[in-house]
C-alpha cells in the first residue's frame, strides 16, 4: 500500500465512523468470499422481498455474474451498524435498526463521489431501502436508479466471513442486531 492509498483509506474509514458506523475497515476485495448458495436463501423469500424489489433477486442479475463483478474491484470499505434491542425477539427493533442503516449507506455514497474513484459499487444490508415501497411492486421503472442499492447477499457475499476478513464481529452481543454494508472500489491509475 502506498502513501496515497493509506491517506485515502484512513479518510474513508474515519468518514464512515463519523457518519454513524460502529466500525469500519478497508480490506482487499480479493478477501471477500462469495457463494452462490446465498441466492438460494434469497429464493426462499425469508425476507419477503424476493421478486418485489429491483435491487433484489431475480432482477438484480445472475448470481455468477454478480459474484464475478465483486472480483473486479481492488478494495472494499466494510462498515457495520450495531443497535441494541429490547430482547432477542424484538423484530420491530430489528426493522427500525435496518432502516437506520440506509442513511449511512447513502451518506457514504456522497463521500465516495467526492473522491472520484475509477469504479465504485455500493452494497447494503438486505434490500434497497431507498423507497418505502419499491416501484417493482407496481411494475414501474426504478424511481431512483442512481441511489438504488443491492444487498451484499444478492451478490453472493458471505457476510459472516466478510466480518472476519474486516476484523469485525458478526454478532455484537446479546440483544443487539448488526447490519453490514460495503463499498467496493478501485483507485484510478497512478494513485
Amino acid at each position: 500500500m502506498n502513501f496515497m492509498e493509506n491517506k485515502i483509506f484512513t479518510k474513508l474509514v474515519a468518514e464512515a465512523k463519523a457518519l454513524g458506523a460502529f466500525k469500519a475497515n478497508i480490506i482487499e476485495a480479493g478477501d471477500i468470499i462469495t457463494d452462490r448458495a446465498f441466492r438460494g436463501m434469497c429464493e426462499s423469500n425469508a425476507c419477503g422481498v424476493y421478486g418485489k424489489c429491483w435491487m433484489c433477486p431475480p432482477y438484480v442479475g445472475e448470481i455468477d455474474e454478480l459474484m464475478a463483478r465483486v472480483g473486479k474491484y481492488d478494495y472494499a470499505l466494510v462498515y457495520q451498524t450495531v443497535t441494541e434491542l429490547e430482547d432477542s425477539f424484538d423484530f420491530e427493533g430489528m426493522i427500525e435498526a435496518k432502516k437506520k442503516s440506509y442513511p449511512l449507506a447513502q451518506s457514504l455514497r456522497k463521500a465516495f463521489d467526492d473522491v472520484h474513484f475509477e469504479k465504485v459499487l455500493h452494497l447494503g444490508a438486505g434490500g434497497c431501502g431507498v423507497c418505502e415501497v419499491c416501484s417493482k411492486r407496481t411494475n414501474e421503472p426504478c424511481r431512483f436508479p442512481e441511489l438504488a442499492m443491492p444487498s451484499l447477499e444478492a451478490y453472493g457475499i458471505n457476510v459472516s466471513e466478510l466480518a472476519k476478513a474486516s476484523g469485525m464481529k458478526y454478532i455484537n452481543g446479546q440483544n443487539t442486531v448488526t447490519y453490514f454494508g460495503a463499498v467496493l472500489f478501485s483507485l484510478r491509475d497512478g494513485e
